[in-house]
């Protein structure tokens, strides 16, 4: 076979060189030791949570070492495609601290454009650039096109090929796929210039050299030393349309955009030796791996399954809706991505996630854990370290748009709010009542009339008479001027007058000689002024609502009562 001809005959339109590929495409002049990374995901739906782990680890390297992290968008499967996926992923990942510094990027009008000299970004737009390499491999003998009648493409394509495969004995449709592979490959000159003729589309493949029962020596910089089969199969580069596929056009785009670490899920392993493969065909230095372990749900019967597409917490956008803060996630996320990120946070509390040294050496190898009930404990944290016009600022914004009437009320009564967030904040140990925005409403809706009700009854245990004294006690003394501790002096002496005692170590030593104690008193008040039996500081809460609001509210219950 005349492989120069061959591929003259394949590509007569290609007249550029790998040459004129580099010169357009320049190494990239960065500090010693920084780390170019990439996130490329295909625009075919929201970003699972899957995605954000490893895209959070690649801008952590690129970031932390000075390096560069840029977006690729690799659509080249256009009936998977969605439409406004990529717009959507941009927003979503700067959203949790994923900012690209070249790459596909939103314009001023909401559309994807480029930013940076090694574009297109988008492979759709990149189908030249593959054509050249793929020359390139043809005139040296590692390829050669596999010709198919339009009519019998067509029967292929209408074939559902899981549901054929599902049917056939596996080891027999292998013999049979290997036994075509290898007729494919005796092709000769006159047979393709027939078929050019004719007009009769091609697959390119790659003529493996590999043999699966040899082992090739890789070092994954997650996993440590493995070895992997060799790669035997004469898998496709370029589709029938001239499209390439994920393999060749990753290895093309990596090397062109000087990608230096590729950051992906362990899902790709069995791609490897082919990767592997590719990068020695065309001549290209391989960038270092890093396939990290798959992130695992426990089922109902407390088995370890993978977080699928369909599982809560799987779609990125439910965060928001939910009513997580972007960064309590991204701090969840490190927890899960580093082992000692917990010490150091316990170190460092007053720092960002992005001054912790990224390391990793303390990446889990077998695999992370999702646990909503860790995510709230984070997120708690997160949160009671935020000042109150902030979380204000944020469960405005996220009511407005997730529960419009309890938006609107915060929005009218800022003021009322920020004051509500500000109970118990800041200090040495803030309250955590709040693990997402959603819960916010539960915890001050009280404040509002439209949201006041009484959630419970008073315990049986004690009188409605001892109740009604106390509620009316209270009324009788209330002045909004008084700081907490008259305030609570009064509290304590009406306890006293009513057989509730104030001494709680006298009251835990014999329970059964008082009524009760202060406490049932404050409880008292609360449920009547909040409609809760837990609230947040009782003498704040009166001072929020106002004298005006306290009476009615204890009136009523008094009435009721």
């Amino acid at each position: 076979m005349d492989y120069k001809r061959l591929a003259e005959l394949l590509f007569p339109n290609v007249t550029q060189t790998p040459a004129d590929m580099e010169s357009l495409y320049p190494a990239r002049q960065l500090p010693e030791g920084a780390k170019v990374t990439r996130f490329a995901p295909s625009p075919t739906g929201f970003v699972h949570f899957g995605g954000l782990f490893p895209t959070t680890v690649a801008e952590r390297l690129a970031h932390q070492s000075g390096g560069v992290l840029y977006l690729r968008i690799e659509d080249t499967d256009a009936r998977r495609e969605v439409a406004g996926a990529a717009e959507g992923l941009i927003k979503t990942l700067s959203r949790y601290g994923i900012d690209f510094d070249e790459g596909a990027i939103l314009d001023e009008s909401g559309k994807v454009s480029d930013k940076g000299i090694y574009g297109p970004y988008k492979q759709s737009l990149r189908g030249p650039v593959y054509h050249v390499y793929a020359k390139q491999l043809v005139s040296e003998g590692k390829a050669y096109p596999c010709f198919t009648e339009a009519a019998e493409l067509e029967e292929i394509l209408s074939v559902n090929k899981k549901e054929e495969i599902k049917n056939t004995d596996w080891q027999a449709e292998a013999e049979a796929r290997r036994a075509e592979m290898l007729k494919a490959r005796e092709i000769t000159m006159d047979e393709v210039e027939k078929n050019i003729a004719a007009g009769n589309p091609f697959v390119l493949r790659i003529l493996a050299d590999g043999d699966s029962e040899r082992k090739i020596k890789f070092t994954d910089l997650v996993k440590g030393a493995m070895e992997i089969p060799e790669n035997d199969e004469d898998f496709v580069l370029l589709k029938s349309d001239g499209i390439p596929t994920y393999h060749f056009a990753h290895a093309v785009d990596d090397h062109l955009m000087g990608t230096t670490h590729v950051i992906r899920g362990e899902e790709w392993l069995p791609s490897l030796a082919k990767h592997l493969q590719l990068f020695r065909y065309l001549g290209f230095k391989t960038p270092k791996y890093l396939h990290i372990a798959q992130i695992m749900r426990l089922d109902e019967n407390g088995n370890k399954k993978k977080l699928s597409k369909r599982d809560m917490g799987a779609n990125m956008d439910d965060y928001t809706e939910m009513g997580y803060c972007p960064e309590a996630v991204c701090e969840y996320v490190m927890t899960l991505l580093n082992s000692n990120y917990e010490e150091w946070r316990m170190q460092n509390p007053e720092k960002s996630y992005k001054e912790f040294p990224f390391n990793i050496k303390k990446m889990s190898v077998s695999g992370c854990l999702f646990d909503f009930a860790k995510l709230e404990d984070v997120s708690k944290n997160v949160i009671s370290k935020m000042d109150a016009d902030k979380v204000t600022d944020a469960v405005t914004a996220w009511a407005l748009e997730f529960d419009a009437p309890f938006g609107k009320l915060l929005s009218e009564n800022r003021d009322m709010a920020k004051a509500i967030f500000s109970i118990g904040r800041g200090g040495k140990k803030p309250r955590k009542d709040l693990a997402t925005w959603r819960d916010a409403k539960p915890y001050m809706g009280f404040f509002f009339d439209e949201y006041y009700e009484v959630e419970s009854p008073y315990p049986d245990k004690f009188p409605k008479e001892d109740i009604k004294s106390v509620l009316t006690e209270f009324l009788a003394t209330y002045e909004p001027a008084d700081d907490m501790t008259v305030w609570f002096d009064k509290i304590k002496s009406i306890a006293e007058k009513n057989g509730y005692t104030t001494d709680m170590k006298a009251y835990k030593a014999s329970p059964e000689s008082f009524k009760g104690n202060v406490a049932d008193v404050s409880m008292f008040l609360r449920l009547a002024v909040t409609g809760k039996v837990n609230s947040p500081d009782m003498y704040s809460v009166m001072q929020i609502l106002g004298k005006e609001k306290v009476e009615a509210r204890i009136l009523t219950m008094i009435e009721k009562l």
